[in-house]
């Protein structure tokens, strides 16, 4: 059964000459079982008819943000509810400055604002516009706001110059969203980058029996390896104890204790272009550790702790080229904590989520949290899998290595 079986897919067709490649999108779309809902801006009007993609999808093309309303509901919030996924195809330097600043004034860009599925836009302009700053701000700002940019092609472009700026053909545009709903990426925009990540709890022994631990069982972290691996990069995941198959194509060193997480990720940090610390660290361990199993006494048995080392804060100091994004699991003033672990450990990026929620905390397949940016910049994205996220956060992280 295709992945797109009973799907709602809102394409938005900006007034580029490439719109007419987007009637191709909508016929493989609707091959493949998906409803495909169409929203024309004026601009695309002047290279393709409406009812050209009225007849491709076979549901009414919206054009017109004041046109009478047929039923009672509003159009914009209706799609937007409707929508699995949101494509912007082609999308002009004129959309991108409009959606990066949260315009709304058309269907599409309204629609755009109020939707909450994930989005993929596909710019297309001549060479020159695309690599403006302007331009290249406009995605950045875009992509750090958990919006997925599928990049140009280069080529030979409508205008007669050669270069970076072709919308990709529709079956890599396909593609790309097909494995996006299948959990694999299909971009590859970290090929030859280094990813560290780490991931799982850690586990402190008392005695050979026993153990100080924590409930992480390291999905996050897991996710954020698979979706790095799957976006071309080289990762090497630093994982707690656990019982989470290793991601294919994903070196693997297993620890035990913090002080072997330690020594695991500074051995490799040097190497790498980006770390994810997801893993939840033992802020503790016994300062003794007995050589025997501990037998049950009458009365308290007293444990005396000492701290471990502060793995995150450590990188921090030590990075030179290194992105370095952390993560704060909190149960109260969860953007208060994370913003002053965020400067404390000198971080890029922090993930924060509540993880006393049931469907976000540990052990769940799923995850809502904020990310704040070192600039300022604090995006939340709602309820999601954690594989879902795991693209979110690498989006963020893509785009500042870019920079």
């Amino acid at each position: 059964m295709s992945v797109w079986e009973g799907k709602h897919l809102v394409l938005g067709v900006t007034g580029g000459i490439a719109a007419y490649k987007a009637v191709e999108i909508v016929s493989r779309l609707r091959k493949a079982g998906a409803q495909v809902h169409v929203i024309m801006t004026r601009g695309a009007q002047n290279f393709v008819t409406e009812l050209t993609f009225r007849e491709m999808s076979g549901a009414p093309v919206v054009t017109d943000m004041w046109a009478k309303v047929t039923h009672h509901q509003v159009e914009h919030i209706a799609l937007a509810r409707l929508a699995d996924l949101v494509l912007v195809a082609p999308a002009t330097a004129n959309f991108l400055a409009k959606a990066s600043y949260g315009m709304a004034d058309d269907m599409l860009t309204t629609t755009l604002l109020a939707t909450r599925a994930p989005v993929f836009l596909a710019p297309a302009m001549n060479t020159a516009m695309y690599e403006h700053p302007a331009t290249q701000e406009n995605l950045a700002r875009l992509r750090a706001r958990g919006l997925h940019i599928i990049e140009p092609a280069s080529g030979k472009l409508a205008c007669g110059t050669s270069g970076r700026g072709r919308l990709p053909e529709p079956a890599d545009i396909v593609a790309t969203l097909t494995s996006f709903l299948s959990g694999v990426s299909a971009v590859k925009d970290l090929a030859g980058r280094n990813i560290l990540v780490t991931a799982g709890g850690t586990r402190e022994p008392l005695d050979p029996v026993r153990y100080l631990g924590n409930r992480s069982t390291g999905k996050m972290g897991f996710a954020v390896a698979a979706a790095a691996q799957a976006r071309g990069a080289h990762v090497t995941l630093v994982a707690g104890p656990g019982s989470l198959p290793v991601p294919e194509g994903v070196d693997c060193i297993r620890v035990e204790t913090a002080l072997e997480m330690r020594e695991a990720v500074l051995r490799a940090f040097d190497a790498a272009d980006a770390v994810i610390k997801a893993a939840a660290v033992a802020d503790y361990r016994p300062k003794e550790r007995a050589g025997q199993k501990i037998k049950k006494q009458e009365g308290s048995l007293m444990l005396e702790l000492v701290r471990n080392p502060d793995i995150l804060k450590e990188l921090g100091e030590k990075k030179t080229h290194q992105l370095l994004v952390g993560f704060a699991a909190e149960t109260e003033h969860v953007l208060d904590y994370a913003r002053g672990k965020l400067e404390k450990k000198n971080l890029d990026f922090i993930v924060a989520n509540d993880v006393s929620r049931k469907d976000a905390g540990f052990s769940a397949d799923t995850n809502c949290v904020t990310i704040l940016a070192r600039d300022g910049v604090c995006t939340e994205h709602p309820l999601m899998s954690k594989r879902q996220l795991a693209d979110v956060i690498l989006d963020h992280v893509v785009a500042a290595l870019g920079r």
